[in-house]
């Protein structure tokens, strides 16, 4: 009996050093994520979060509201640009492999005191968007307009498709820097920062859009450059950031060399994120080209509509789970897990409101978001009732969102990585061909139905995996 005595002794007293080190110094912002009260430290950090995904919500939709409108061929530029959603998507889903995997293994490594396997997790970073970011550029320039045709360009729409592709993909590097280093700047702690990134970025590109493709009469190109441009911009203020005094964790070149210890665990749990986003571009071509089958280019049109108001819409419920992330990795890491749990319950609650609402407005008002992309009467008489079916069942995706991404808080790779896998590969995909079989009367809607029930599928199984497995690390720890 003496021995587990000594050793309760033991902790007690490294608990004491701790504390009286803790007093010793002036509390950082990656120190509160372990002492601050968890409502008060999530709202404080989801805040921003969601603010920069609102502010990044305008920011894709000025491009496409601007392109919607341009006189006389608004309608098809829009078909266009939507088509070249996929890619953009893959751009993003590559720095979502890198930031979404490396940035919540660093704040486990602060939980643990460990900064300097998080500098190296950051270093290491850079060096792989780095080398991502160019293997993508010289792929998008070569083959653009072959993964566009595929993708369900037509000829009316190919011309437009193409013109914006070729020069988003020359800012490759600015969006990968912007999105996945941004990340690192979340995990500390430092969301207003993190905010500000995509603020300047945003403004940015409102002020250039309208020069750009109205007064320089530059049209999609226009809105193409005028994005990368100011993704340049959020760039440079991330690595100023980054490299600058008030971070805690800093980019040093003698962390920039790749480990395989440091690197791999992270793109192991970037995967799911990857696999979530990257999926898009497939989805996009199942849909796009069983709708240009079953319903033309207006069918086509629809889809970009209503897959864009889901991407924007849950955008707030992204910036929710950044601003979770920190609280619950980093705990994680000090294993306290009291305080990951209370951060999961504000988590799941927050999410299922917003995604309710969302649901709401979808059911009973889908003129309004139809109307942001384009007015054409007959667009939206065929849109409203498609975008009611295709958002069924967001009521309930909040769900979805708070338990996947606290696998990825967790660390926990492999159910992350099946459940990216089931929503879309498992189980949406084969739907999408499956339903105009089984309902053969409306094929167009068809399609469109196999949204929802991919999505009940997939929200119940994670609901029942995550249920599981909470239980047993809270248990374990």
């Amino acid at each position: 009996m003496e021995q587990p005595d000594r050793n309760i002794q033991g902790r007690a007293q490294e608990q004491a050093h701790e504390q009286t080190r803790t007093k010793e110094r002036p509390q950082t912002q990656t120190d509160q994520l372990g002492t601050e009260p968890v409502g008060r430290l999530l709202l404080k950090l989801a805040a921003p979060a969601i603010a920069a995904q609102l502010i990044n919500l305008l920011y894709n939709l000025v491009d496409r509201i601007y392109i919607g409108h341009i006189a006389g061929v608004g309608q098809m530029a829009l078909t266009g640009v939507g088509v070249c959603v996929p890619l953009i998507t893959l751009i993003s889903a590559f720095a979502s492999l890198v930031g979404m995997g490396s940035s919540p293994r660093a704040s486990i490594f602060l939980g643990k005191g460990e900064k300097d396997k998080a500098e190296r997790t950051l270093g290491n970073s850079v060096t792989l968007l780095t080398l991502i970011a160019v293997a993508l550029t010289v792929i998008f320039l070569l083959f653009s307009r072959n993964m566009l045709l595929m993708f369900g360009a037509s000829e009316n729409t190919i011309g437009y498709a193409v013109d914006y592709m070729r020069i988003y993909s020359l800012g490759t590097l600015f969006v990968q820097f912007t999105l996945g280093l941004n990340m690192f700047i979340t995990a500390q702690g430092f969301a207003k920062t993190s905010m500000l990134t995509v603020m300047i970025g945003a403004v940015c590109n409102i002020i250039l859009d309208p020069i750009f493709i109205f007064a320089l009469k530059l049209g999609v190109s226009g809105a193409a450059l005028a994005t990368i441009l100011s993704q340049c911009v959020s760039m440079v203020w991330i690595l100023r950031f980054l490299t600058g005094p008030k971070t805690v964790l800093r980019i040093r070149r003698a962390n920039l060399k790749l480990s395989a210890e440091i690197i791999l665990p992270a793109v192991a749990l970037g995967l799911s994120p990857f696999i979530m986003m990257s999926t898009e571009s497939l989805l996009s071509i199942c849909f796009n080209s069983s709708l240009l089958k079953y319903g033309g280019d207006i069918a086509v049109t629809t889809m970009t509509i209503a897959s864009s108001v889901m991407q924007f819409s849950l955008m707030p419920l992204q910036g929710l789970t950044q601003g979770s992330q920190p609280i619950i990795s980093y705990n994680f890491g000090a294993r306290n897990m009291a305080r990951v749990k209370q951060a999961f319950r504000f988590l799941l609650t927050a999410s299922l409101c917003y995604s309710m609402t969302l649901w709401a407005l979808a059911m009973f008002a889908p003129q309004m978001f139809i109307h942001m992309f384009n007015s054409d009467p007959e667009l939206i008489k065929f849109a409203v009732p498609c975008l009611r079916i295709y958002m069924l069942m967001t009521g309930i995706f909040g769900i979805q969102i708070a338990c996947q991404q606290t696998f990825i808080a967790l660390g926990n790779a492999k159910n992350s990585l099946f459940l990216a896998l089931l929503r879309k590969i498992i189980l949406l995909i084969p739907l999408i061909y499956l339903m105009p079989v089984l309902f053969p009367a409306d094929k167009t809607r068809a399609v469109f139905t196999a949204e929802p029930v991919a999505d009940f599928l997939a929200v119940m199984t994670t609901a029942c995996m995550f249920a599981s497995y909470f239980r047993k690390i809270m248990r374990e720890n």
